[in-house]
């Protein structure tokens, strides 16, 4: 049909700690035949080194395309370039600030204010805690501005056995605000597959 969406979604992997949310969901959209747009901060290139044992080009080949966070012209940047929305995992305080004043000094905040004006989905995975005023104003902001805060919070009651399936639980929730099913996710009071 002419109206439909295309199955695109944008990834924004930043500085923040926990970037194999990024990696992980990456995984996960290709499973599910969905087309990935990905931008990685030059933070988050740190983070990965840091973090994992992944070169930047072995994470950048999991998308079907990859932008430079630099590059303000990508198709990603335009409104009339149709996607489902936008996933930021992890989202570094930076990027989620930038976002919510309209400060678009890069891709990864330039893609979010598209989705945005565009009312398109776009989720947060905010990782920072404790959160002081200004981090939590900053969050009111963006939920007035149609924004999703979901911040990857573990969930026990489907008895997680590995740090994989603390991921792929908070991925699977937030998987499910744009109504894809991975079938990664142990809902809570659903008979558990495995027993």
């Amino acid at each position: 049909m002419a109206g439909d969406v295309p199955r695109r979604m944008i990834v924004g992997i930043s500085g923040a700690s926990g970037v194999i949310y990024g990696i992980r969901l990456l995984e996960i959209l290709r499973g599910l035949g969905i087309e990935t747009h990905l931008i990685m901060s030059p933070a988050a290139e740190i983070t990965l080194a840091h973090e994992t044992d992944l070169k930047v080009a072995q994470v950048r080949a999991m998308a079907d395309h990859c932008h430079a966070q630099g590059n303000i012209a990508a198709a990603i940047s335009s409104g009339s370039f149709r996607t489902m929305g936008m996933i930021v995992a992890p989202c570094s305080i930076r990027s989620m600030s930038e976002i919510a004043t309209g400060v678009t000094s890069g891709l990864i905040s330039r893609a979010a204010d598209v989705v945005l004006k565009e009312r398109r989905r776009l989720v947060l995975m905010v990782r920072e805690t404790p959160l002081h005023l200004g981090h939590l104003q900053t969050m009111t902001r963006l939920a007035e501005m149609g924004a999703i805060i979901a911040p990857p919070v573990p969930a026990f009651y489907g008895r997680p056995e590995t740090i994989a399936d603390l991921v792929d639980h908070s991925l699977g929730r937030v998987l499910d605000l744009f109504d894809l099913d991975a079938g990664i996710l142990r809902r809570w009071k659903e008979p558990r597959s495995d027993l």
